[in-house]
């Protein structure tokens, strides 16, 4: 799908194994730049490579000319297809120093974050070679791509602005009402949104899990992530005032329940956001 005369998005859908044996349907999004060379930004799950290279062929260019992959952070559904890529075109990839240990070593990052169904959707670790601390002017060849530290759902994560085109990417940073709420510091992930919505000319969001957004959407679509996470941490401190026994789990229970989410959403990955809130300052949740 063409974005902007420079970006396109493939929508890269996937499953996840529940603890019930059933499956649940997720899908990513993951973007090209086509400049003097073409960049992308995240690399989807194993086994995208073939979409990826047939949509760059049918836009009438070559997968040899991806020279760069930029990783907004470490998590299997961005990094599950970089492998193959790599050995296929010889790119390079830039990532944000905390996250770049994870990408290097998909081992430690599964005994670290036994997220299900990882080895499923990673290929294999791929080697850092462009260290991101936020603040870089990434050089695409005549263009440019700014990085932006925005910590919170994972502690490297970085979004992306491309300011020729007004295209903000924000990869994992903007919580989606109704979704999974993800992140392992409440604090820093709000503080990220609330940077995100200090930038100007802003004329399209890319998320990782949500539609392109335009014009109005796009304010309407931080701040609801703003306050999707606030009704998160009122929910934990009021399931916390009223069952001071509960741990983490049960506190998740009950709040999935008071969201109206799915039970099996209970995993994992949502207790650690709970946990998140469970020790967020409340001043810093306002």
């Amino acid at each position: 799908m063409q974005i902007t005369d420079a970006i396109h998005a493939l929508k890269v859908p996937f499953e996840l194994p529940l603890p019930d044996g059933g499956k649940l349907k997720r899908f990513v999004y993951a973007y090209l730049i086509y400049g003097e060379t073409i960049t992308l930004i995240d690399c989807a799950v194993r086994g995208y490579y073939q979409a990826l290279f047939d949509y760059v062929r049918k836009t009438g260019r070559d997968p040899e000319e991806i020279a760069l992959g930029v990783l907004t952070h470490a998590h299997p559904d961005h990094i599950g297809g970089a492998l193959y890529v790599r050995d296929e075109v010889g790119c390079e990839f830039a990532a944000h120093g905390y996250d770049a240990p994870w990408i290097e070593d998909v081992d430690r990052q599964f005994r670290e974050r036994p997220v299900p169904g990882f080895q499923d959707i990673v290929e294999g670790w791929v080697p850092v070679d462009k260290l991101l601390l936020g603040g870089e002017i990434i050089d695409l060849g005549g263009d440019e791509l700014q990085v932006i530290h925005t910590p919170g759902h994972s502690r490297g994560h970085i979004a992306l602005f491309h300011p020729r085109t007004g295209a903000l990417f924000s990869g994992d940073a903007v919580p989606v009402p109704g979704g999974l709420p993800i992140y392992t510091d409440a604090a820093e992930a709000l503080a990220s949104l609330r940077r995100l919505q200090l930038i100007e000319d802003v004329q399209v969001l890319l998320s990782s899990w949500d539609r392109p957004r335009r014009g109005e959407e796009i304010a309407a679509t931080l701040q609801a992530g703003v306050e999707y996470m606030q009704r998160m941490h009122r929910l934990v401190r009021e399931q916390q005032a009223a069952h001071r026994r509960e741990r983490a789990r049960g506190i998740t229970t009950r709040v999935v329940a008071a969201l109206g989410l799915p039970p099996a959403m209970v995993n994992p990955l949502l207790m650690a956001s709970v946990q998140a809130h469970i020790d967020a300052d409340d001043g810093a949740m306002e």
